[in-house]
């Protein structure tokens, strides 16, 4: 069953969020308002080394007031590809330059209110090139092996959409790559 749009008024608009209130109509023929947030498209990266280890940012995200282990990501530029946005987010959060990115995973994490997705890329071969040159984005950093990643999110230490896909796909990647 598709609903269909008959319009939407902007409620609150900045370069990082649009508020929205659609017009929809259900198939029943019944209509009502609907909130819509549109935001940039982003991107994480799980960079990986040749012990099997990720690297990972521990941040604090005021939103949630919480603490966990993330990917390094962000939003995706005017004019950037995500490609190019993972290497950008990898450097300025890490200080990490990767020399080679192919996508891992995409994500729409909230597609009943939102647009947002997320892409996921995996990095390999990074190169340190300096310390973050964006120091409010997390703690520390660490190079966390890939077998302690399920601990990490039984403890839900690891959350966020994005690195919940990264992570979980290195592992089944890991795993098809063991039987064969």
């Amino acid at each position: 069953m598709r609903w269909t749009v008959h319009g939407t008024r902007p409620l609150y608009e900045s370069e990082w969020v649009d508020l929205l209130l659609a017009d929809i109509e259900f198939p029943d023929r019944t209509r009502r308002e609907h909130h819509l947030v549109r935001i940039p498209p982003s991107v994480a990266v799980a960079m990986t080394d040749d012990s099997d280890r990720v690297l990972m940012l521990w941040r604090h995200r005021f939103t949630t007031d919480t603490w966990s282990w993330e990917l390094p990501g962000g939003a995706v530029e005017a004019g950037e590809t995500p490609a190019g946005a993972a290497v950008r987010e990898a450097v300025e959060e890490t200080g990490w330059r990767p020399t080679e990115v192919r996508p891992l995973g995409y994500v729409q994490p909230i597609t009943g209110i939102s647009n947002a997705e997320q892409h996921v890329f995996r990095a390999t071969g990074a190169t340190h090139v300096g310390p973050p040159t964006d120091p409010h984005e997390s703690d520390s950093l660490a190079w966390i092996p890939l077998r302690d990643m399920p601990e990490l999110i039984a403890k839900r230490q690891l959350v966020a959409a994005a690195t919940l896909v990264g992570v979980l796909q290195l592992m089944a990647d890991r795993a098809v790559e063991s039987r064969g």
